[in-house]
């Protein structure tokens, strides 16, 4: 299949390589200097922000059993509507609900440091590979990490399919592209902030890293949402408001691809001046046909949130979370650009301080790190540069 030609109505051009990929980038957007005074806070912010909006979507991580529709019935069961803290606890569930088996460590009240999550794992995991290799990270260095850090069983889908494929000893595209049928979904674009938090002001140099870690087991939209995401974090460091943020990371995307059509749609929805719900029901509509963990559908809700949300952590946080899909991954990117925007004044402390400044980890030798060291040990990047 993957020979096959396309249908001769396909209207997308979507290429692979980063070559290929900047020839459609024209021009990129212009680096900026990020404000030193602030930069320390924001990237606190950002580390925090992105786990406890990872931690928020957590219990209701599950798009075969929960939606829009279903989120906002259980919250208002719960007097929780709009969603303005972690997801409650019903006592006793209704049996049409069923939150995650995450939720006696993530649900409010009962958060007691950041639980385990891959949203977590991998942002951690870029923080040490780019200590350790810099500007010269490559898919093979990001490949080795995988083997020798990460439990196969705790990476999932795209990532557990390019694993495998590692351990048979696959090189190269077949690497990302053998017996892999979720290479466009959501798996990359989870994977890209910290790209973005050691390029503060520079949305093309972290979308341009990151593509390093991408191409390992994600293809077209695929590498293109991490791309993006980690755009999307560097732009918010010198960008007035959510609006210039989404606008700057655009400009990453091809704009053949699907990802580029959706994100314009988005923007387009927001300027007619639509409601929320009007805009949520529009975006089912035109993207509910893919998986829940898409990168398509997951990037225009996450644009969604941002814009809607208007720079207010929480609201753009619980937006995102109520909005469905890929509720902890959203939560996570959605807390990470609109962390940074908001700085650490803007963070409401009844989700912050019960994260007790750890989280848990299953990458080997990583667990239980302090989130005040990650943003520590980022800021050296920044500060230093990286090699």
């Amino acid at each position: 299949m993957a020979s096959s030609e396309r249908r001769e109505d396909w209207a997308y051009e979507e290429p692979d390589s980063l070559e290929e990929i900047t020839a459609l980038i024209d021009p990129p957007p212009v680096a900026k200097k990020a404000n030193p005074a602030t930069l320390r806070d924001r990237l606190q912010a950002a580390w925090l922000g992105r786990i406890a909006g990872c931690n928020v979507g957590k219990p209701i991580e599950d798009g075969w059993r929960w939606n829009s529709s279903s989120i906002r019935e259980y919250l208002e069961l719960a007097n929780a509507y709009p969603l303005n803290d972690y997801i409650p606890l019903l006592d006793p569930m209704p049996t049409r609900f069923e939150l995650r088996d995450n939720w006696p460590e993530t649900t409010k009240g009962n958060v007691k440091g950041s639980a385990r999550d891959d949203d977590i794992d991998y942002a951690i995991l870029a923080l040490h590979l780019l200590e350790k290799h810099g500007t010269y990270l490559k898919p093979e260095h990001v490949a080795d990490a995988w083997l020798t850090l990460f439990p196969v069983a705790q990476v999932y889908t795209a990532e557990r399919a390019a694993y495998i494929n590692l351990t048979n000893g696959l090189v190269g595209d077949s690497v990302a592209r053998f017996r892999n049928p979720y290479r466009e979904w959501i798996g990359a674009q989870i994977r890209g902030d910290v790209f973005g938090y050691v390029h503060p002001g520079d949305p093309w140099a972290a979308a341009e890293l990151s593509y390093r870690d991408a191409s390992l087991s994600h293809v077209g939209n695929g590498i293109y949402g991490e791309m993006w995401a980690a755009a999307l974090v560097a732009a918010a460091f010198t960008s007035a408001n959510a609006r210039e943020v989404i606008d700057t990371a655009a400009r990453v995307v091809p704009p053949t691809s699907r990802l580029a059509e959706a994100i314009a749609f988005v923007i387009g929805l927001f300027d007619s001046g639509i409601t929320w719900d009007d805009a949520l029901k529009r975006i089912e509509t035109a993207y509910g046909h893919y998986s829940w963990v898409h990168t398509v559908n997951n990037a225009a809700l996450v644009v969604a949130g941002l814009l809607w949300g208007d720079g207010d952590y929480m609201r753009s946080l619980g937006l995102t979370v109520m909005g469905g899909w890929d509720t902890d991954s959203n939560g996570a990117t959605v807390g990470s650009v609109a962390g940074i925007l908001a700085g650490m004044a803007g963070l409401p402390e009844r989700l912050i301080d019960p994260l007790e400044d750890r989280t848990r980890s299953a990458l080997f030798g990583f667990d239980n790190s302090a989130i005040s060291n990650l943003a520590d040990r980022t800021y050296q990047l920044c500060t230093k540069g990286l090699h």
